[in-house]
């Protein structure tokens, strides 16, 4: 093996890893958890995934994207449309965040969900909107699309499906070794 080769076998070793590392949940009461959300941005979050339920995505929780951030929230269409919600429990939880423009990158539409008691009309026009609770939740406005490239498409798919088998397995073999 050349050099070159043991380089990029490493560094694809190493994503791996850390992408396993990044997807330590528990469940608690049917919901995965990584202790990092408050109980407002965990109901936002099922009411969102709810809503993409319905309109035929499958989403993930808590994804890390290529350039390292983590989207509240990344969807799969079954067209192979990518969406990221960005979840903002609170005004204080919204004015903190200076990096949800960097989502656009990693998807074709952008989304903000926030709780019913959040004023929507501080929300940016330049992204969709999502009102949702524990329960459902419902699109205020639609979200621009932008295309993703072919190329960044299909990582981000390999990543999404990579998230979601991870998990899956982790819920059944607890003991599961970043080794995958």
């Amino acid at each position: 093996m050349t050099a070159r080769a043991t380089r990029a076998m490493l560094a694809r070793m190493s994503r791996d890893a850390a992408l396993y590392v990044s997807t330590r949940v528990t469940v608690d009461a049917g919901r995965l958890i990584d202790g990092r959300q408050s109980e407002t941005a965990l109901l936002v979050a099922r009411g969102a995934r709810r809503l993409l339920a319905s309109l035929g995505f499958a989403s993930v929780t808590e994804a890390s994207l290529p350039d390292g951030r983590r989207a509240d929230l990344l969807a799969l269409g079954a067209d192979g449309e990518l969406v990221i919600v960005e979840i903002k429990s609170s005004l204080a939880d919204f004015r903190a965040d200076a990096k949800w423009p960097d989502y656009r990158a990693a998807c074709d539409r952008l989304y903000f969900a926030i709780p019913p008691d959040m004023p929507a009309d501080i929300m940016p026009d330049d992204a969709g909107l999502i009102v949702a609770d524990g329960f459902g939740a419902a699109i205020l406005r639609g979200a621009p699309t932008h295309r993703l490239a072919p190329a960044t498409r299909r990582a981000l798919t390999l990543r999404f499906a990579r998230v979601a088998a991870v998990r899956l397995h982790a819920l059944s073999d607890p003991g599961l070794s970043p080794g995958l």
